[in-house]
This record gives structure tokens, C-alpha cells and sequence, in this order.
């Protein structure tokens, strides 16, 4: 159990690195080399962004819904690593 715990929050980390560098890339859309890499992570990424999306529109031509995106991801892989740490301390 303790495994795939792990391998989830591993998974959760690169993720996360990946919407990182897709949100960030955004910013330069007008960019060949940019554009190359955002076509490479938007079906990835997109996905799991657009629920966000969905939830709360751009205000202002600024879409916010990553900054939410962003914090349930962390939730999670906190919540899982506190899992993982009671399990192996024996609490559960």
C-alpha cells in the first residue's frame, strides 16, 4: 500500500512541474519554441486545467482557475504524503 502511495505522490510531483511550466509558458504563446512545447503539454495538462476553467471563467482576460488547480494538487499530495506517514508509523 505504502508503494503505491509513494508512486501516486511521485506522479503528483511531476504533475505539478508540468503545470507549472505550461502556465508559465502561456505567457509566451507567441513563441515558436514555446508554442512547440505548449502543443506538446496542453493534452497533458488541459484536462485537469479546463475543470478549473469551467468552474471559474478569466476575469479580466486573467484566468485564475490555475491558482485553484494548483492548490488542490498540493492538497492531495499533502493529505497523501500525512497518509503515508501514519500508515507507516502504524495509525492505520
Amino acid at each position: 500500500m505504502n508503494l503505491i502511495i509513494t508512486s501516486l505522490i511521485s506522479f503528483l510531483q511531476i504533475y505539478f512541474v508540468l503545470l507549472i511550466v505550461r502556465i508559465l509558458l502561456s505567457w509566451f504563446q507567441t513563441a515558436e519554441w514555446a508554442g512547440q512545447i505548449i502543443s506538446f503539454l496542453a493534452p497533458i495538462t488541459d484536462p485537469y486545467l479546463n475543470i478549473f476553467r469551467s468552474i471559474i471563467p478569466p476575469l479580466g482576460g486573467i484566468d485564475i482557475s490555475a491558482i485553484l488547480a494548483i492548490f488542490l494538487l498540493q492538497f492531495v499530495q499533502s493529505s497523501l504524503a500525512q497518509f503515508s506517514a501514519a500508515t507507516l508509523a502504524g495509525g492505520f
